[in-house]
């Protein structure tokens, strides 16, 4: 039996395959926090942190999620000590480059959102190779959110509604100039840490999107925690406004 027949198999009895969130998206909180309590640097929670997120990715693959998410930097962020920035860079670039072959052999789609004018020029360029030869890529998506911030993105779509000089729009339209035009919106949001906000985090996108608020750190969040945020989110009732009766 295939590893994710298997898998599917020992969590039948909890998880509805049949309705499982099409698009998860993740704030990777507590990375710091997770450090302090052991006495270490913030940045080696953000070490370990890669780590969830190519645990998370490789498990939301084999339960059958069609799109993920990952919040990974903001504009916001830049603000932070700039040994903690630049450590997060050398993270990224590694992940990409170690991954970048994979990716693009693989039926995964990688995208990333975000403003680029502030990364460095090899970053830009790996990402924009990994694109490329995945644009076509339907099995799986992976979105990396790097230089984000969502209140930036929905006025840098309306600059281009008004470059383009549109007399009036409809939602379709609008989210056609969103970055995650490509994509649908995340039926499930995970923040971990506890704490209870989106951080400016696809604002437009989580009108009706269901979260979910683990106490758990970040570099704890793994295959286990990912299934009970699946779990928590089946027993949801979405209306999306409606009535059922």
């Amino acid at each position: 039996m295939r590893l994710k027949e298997k898998i599917k198999e020992n969590l039948q009895d909890q998880i509805d395959f049949n309705r499982l969130p099409a698009h998860i998206a993740l704030i990777m909180d507590g990375n710091g926090r997770w450090a302090k309590q052991k006495g270490r640097l913030r940045t080696y929670g953000h070490k370990i942190g890669a780590e969830s997120l190519t645990a998370v990715v490789r498990h939301a693959k084999k339960l059958g999620v069609k799109t993920i998410s990952f919040f990974a930097f903001s504009t916001e962020n830049w603000n932070r000590p700039k040994d903690e920035v630049d450590e997060i860079f050398r993270i990224v670039r590694k992940l990409i480059k170690d991954k970048k072959n994979s990716l693009i052999d693989s039926e995964t789609k990688f995208m990333v959102i975000g403003e680029r004018d502030r990364l460095d020029p090899d970053i830009v360029k790996d990402i924009e190779e990994i694109e490329e030869q995945t644009k076509d890529h339907t099995g799986f998506t992976i979105n990396i959110a790097l230089n984000y911030g969502g209140r930036g993105e929905i006025i840098a779509a309306v600059n281009k509604i008004l470059a383009d000089k549109l007399e009036s729009i409809d939602e379709p339209t609008f989210r056609k100039y969103l970055q995650t035009a490509s994509i649908p919106d995340p039926d499930l949001l995970i923040r971990t840490s506890g704490e209870q906000r989106l951080s400016n985090f696809m604002m437009y996108q989580c009108a009706y999107t269901e979260l979910y608020f683990p106490k758990v750190h970040w570099p704890d969040f793994r295959e286990k925690e990912l299934e009970e945020a699946i779990i928590a989110y089946q027993k949801r009732d979405r209306r999306f406004g409606a009535i059922k009766g």
